[in-house]
């Protein structure tokens, strides 16, 4: 938090869980009468509605001006709970700065995931053989719809925020679902991490200096996407030129192409998908070639000299 200098005002993600209050707390305390908090109810359990309570008693007693969002934060079919309810906790936030826009102009936005978050974000993005972008865990700082988003506590462990609170007295709501071993976060917490933590004491700064590390690479071969991409991109939007991506080394096509597709069309193609890309591209010598591969939910298509993509 000592390093932690955003634009205020600033609004605090407050679910009523202990990391939330501590955040809350440790902000409002840092910046008085410059913070607001923001709670989603997200209406996924019977426990909702005391939640809203809960927060709504801290806030008053804070002196802390409260917004609450209501959203529908059901997943859907190949959907997992935790991929829609952040889904719908951004919509949230989105609306909860329109609210505010006219009243104190939010800048930015804290959220107190922490230490062990992250732990488990690597954890997962392992177990699902994930490329540097996932390797990268969650960000401290980024922007989105405006607004600066920041993550001060990933430095700093849940057992520590837990112990912070005890010595001020802070009450906090605990969430049940936290207990359930049916997602796999909640195995990971339970049962790895106490074997980490016997195994490795300092796990929560190792693997937070490796994602560090894997983030900073990844920024690298951003950049070098972007310079490849001024090479190989046709400046009228048409694709990208096949001739000139056949000069690059298959590495750097693999690179730029992913790049193309997440920066062009929010799209991220499967390893299997990328690779057949990549073949196709190699066996591209004639005229008559045609490349039409599914990739996400769209496809890359030859036009011509051009690769493009789009989505029927």
């Amino acid at each position: 938090m000592q390093d932690f200098n955003p634009v205020l005002p600033l609004a605090v993600a407050f679910s009523g869980g202990a990391d939330s209050t501590a955040l809350l707390l440790a902000c409002t305390e840092k910046w008085p009468n410059q913070v607001v908090a923001w709670h989603v109810n997200h209406g996924l359990q019977d426990a909702a509605a005391a939640f809203e309570t809960h927060c709504s008693t801290v806030c008053e007693q804070l002196r802390v001006p409260l917004r609450i969002q209501k959203v529908d934060a059901k997943h859907g079919s190949g959907q997992s709970p935790e991929e829609a309810a952040r889904l719908a906790r951004y919509k949230a936030f989105d609306a909860l700065a329109l609210v505010d826009s006219a009243q104190v102009a939010i800048k930015s936005v804290a959220i107190a995931q922490h230490a062990d978050d992250q732990v488990e974000t690597l954890l997962l993005a392992l177990s699902r053989g994930a490329g540097l972008p996932g390797l990268s865990g969650m960000p401290t700082h980024w922007q989105r719809s405006g607004l600066d988003f920041y993550r001060p506590l990933l430095s700093v462990s849940s057992p520590d925020i837990r112990r912070w609170l005890a010595q001020r007295g802070a009450a906090f709501v605990e969430d049940p679902t936290n207990r359930e071993q049916r997602f796999t976060r909640n195995r990971i917490r339970a049962q790895l991490l106490p074997v980490l933590e016997t195994v490795f004491p300092h796990y929560r700064d190792t693997f937070g200096r490796s994602a560090s590390h894997a983030a900073q690479a990844q920024a690298l071969l951003n950049e070098v996407a972007v310079q490849d991409g001024l090479q190989v991109g046709d400046p009228g939007d048409k694709g990208l030129r096949i001739k000139s991506l056949q000069l690059l080394s298959r590495a750097r096509q693999a690179n730029a192409l992913r790049y193309w597709l997440k920066s062009s069309f929010q799209v991220i193609p499967s390893a299997a998908q990328l690779a057949e890309l990549l073949d196709q591209l190699a066996a591209c010598t004639t005229r008559g070639h045609r490349i039409h591969i599914k990739v996400a939910h769209g496809f890359a298509l030859r036009r011509g000299e051009f690769l493009t993509w789009y989505n029927p």
